[in-house]
């Protein structure tokens, strides 16, 4: 540039140029080139590998720039998917056919399909065509199409392909507390329905049933590691002294408007350190609510107790969806008793047998027997078999029956012999009305009939307490109607007629030898 300012100067042409200046304007051209290459080749590569996963996901780049279809476009025939044998399947859309084969083939994910797709029906159609294809089953008795796949979308349930039918059943209505209940019972067992609705029966003509919460808190109880006992038992003292509890309810409750710290109990083992705390959780099941609280007091500990190894969040010291003794002796979420009168009557005209029969049974049966199998909470009839059926109407979490379960059952004669008075112990019923499976559809509905639908927000914790207590008052009225049936040698002939199917089974088995077999 100095050298053209001069030729201008000098009034010299500026197309001469001489040999310095033709081999500087090729070293500044190389330069360019250089920095180019240099600077570019990344955002180049990095281009080109975007291209390559989108490709990988979104087979038309076109279809992918598409706006997501309404949720009021009419799902495609069943058909298209479910791969009937019994007639071809309608091709599938050309776009559809290409994604299935891709999550065949192992270049989509099949978990991607909801967020690529940005259409959670279509998505487990799609997933549920390459199982089919995967594995070679048909699944033609599994629905897919009537349910809302939105609903279930990072909160329920993932890598959906359908959904299974339960029947829902009510019983009542149950008398509690001066309150009547239509109780939705979801089961696949004969007789379950029809028996608890005899112990609602047996309770409303004789007054109703009454209920007490003893005690409402979650726990979750991590487990920490020291390089010694003696610091462990530091740790057990001082989470255990009164002193410190205000300061750690402050660090524990910044996790939610409705988690509050109730108590800490420690145990050791060696030179681990098992921190059971509990919290209210309002209406909530409160599983997450007291994690994250429990996070924030971990968190706060670990200045003063810098040696402290968290090895997990939950150290089975809870104790959660396990049988234990913890639960049993300390409760956990909901601790209820419910009893009942039932009057000489009753028990003869509804219940078929005498008060003396129940009470013997009960003794024979329940607690001595328990006690024979080593039992632990288990001193009962059939409680699980309410709590499960409960459970799966209202949206809980089934797994949480293993404790919520936990029950004993106590009868014994009253005013002279003549009447029975019936309770039902359960100290860790383990419920929400908001929150997971309760959001559902179908779950809302059941929640909806029993008068506890979501959040009280009059009463925080209100609506989930009432529920426990209609658990447990369903769960006295199975466990009256099964030992009354099992006093009057009755259990059998009501399975053969109510838990078995009328179907004539000899033609059946003709109508399935004549056709030809699935793959």
């Amino acid at each position: 540039m100095r050298r053209w300012r001069e030729k201008i100067r000098a009034s010299t042409p500026l197309h001469v140029v001489s040999l310095a200046e033709i081999f500087a304007i090729c070293g500044l051209v190389a330069s360019l080139i250089y920095l180019l290459s240099f600077f570019g080749i990344a955002f180049v590569q990095s281009v080109v590998s975007n291209s390559d996963d989108e490709e990988d996901y979104i087979i038309d780049s076109r279809r992918a720039a598409a706006p997501a279809p309404p949720p009021q476009t009419p799902a495609p025939a069943p058909c298209s998917l479910l791969g009937s044998p019994a007639a071809a399947p309608e091709k599938m859309p050309e776009e559809d056919e290409e994604i299935v084969a891709a999550v065949v083939a192992g270049k989509i994910p099949s978990y991607v399909l909801e967020t690529r797709l940005r259409d959670c029906r279509r998505a487990a159609g799609i997933r549920r065509e390459a199982l089919r294809r995967i594995t070679g089953r048909e699944m033609d008795g599994l629905p897919l199409d009537g349910f809302d796949y939105e609903s279930i979308l990072g909160q329920c349930c993932e890598l959906p392909v359908g959904y299974v039918q339960i029947p829902v059943g009510v019983a009542g209505p149950l008398l509690l507390d001066g309150r009547r209940f239509y109780v939705p019972m979801a089961t696949t067992e004969g007789c379950l329905v029809a028996s608890t609705n005899r112990g609602f029966k047996a309770i409303a003509e004789s007054g109703g049933a009454s209920s007490v919460v003893l005690r409402d808190g979650m726990t979750r109880a991590p487990a920490v590691r020291f390089p010694s006992a003696r610091r462990a038992a530091e740790l057990k003292a001082f989470l255990e002294d009164p002193a410190n509890f205000d300061t750690l309810a402050v660090v524990f409750n910044r996790s939610s408007r409705f988690g509050r710290l109730q108590g800490v109990k420690c145990a050791i083992a060696g030179r681990n350190l098992y921190m059971r705390f509990s919290c209210s959780t309002g209406d909530a099941m409160g599983m997450n609510m007291v994690s994250k609280g429990v996070q924030n007091v971990l968190d706060y500990l670990q200045a003063d107790f810098p040696d402290m190894d968290v090895i997990s969040i939950s150290g089975n010291f809870c104790s959660d969806k396990k049988s234990a003794a913890v639960n049993w002796i300390d409760g956990r979420g909901k601790s209820v008793v419910c009893e009942a009168v039932i009057k000489e009557e009753v028990v003869k005209k509804v219940l078929k047998t005498n008060v003396q029969d129940l009470v013997e049974l009960n003794v024979i049966k329940n607690l001595a027997g328990s006690a024979v199998a080593g039992a632990l909470g288990g001193f009962n009839a059939h409680a699980s078999n309410i709590v499960a059926a409960i459970f799966i109407a209202t949206g809980q979490d089934p797994a949480q029956n293993v404790e919520s379960s936990q029950c004993i059952t106590m009868l014994e004669a009253i005013n002279d012999g003549k009447d029975l008075h019936i309770s039902v112990t359960m100290p860790s019923i383990e419920v929400g009305t908001v929150g997971g499976g309760t959001l559902l559809a179908s779950q809302s509905a059941c929640l909806d009939l029993l008068g506890v639908k979501g959040a009280n927000r009059e009463s925080p914790g209100s609506n989930a307490r009432l529920l426990a207590t209609v658990v447990a008052g369903a769960v006295l009225a199975g466990e009256l109607s099964l030992i009354s049936a099992q006093a009057a040698g009755h259990l059998v002939q009501s399975h053969m007629k109510y838990n078995r199917s009328s179907k004539d089974m000899s033609k059946a088995l003709a109508e399935a030898t004549d056709q030809p077999k699935k793959c």
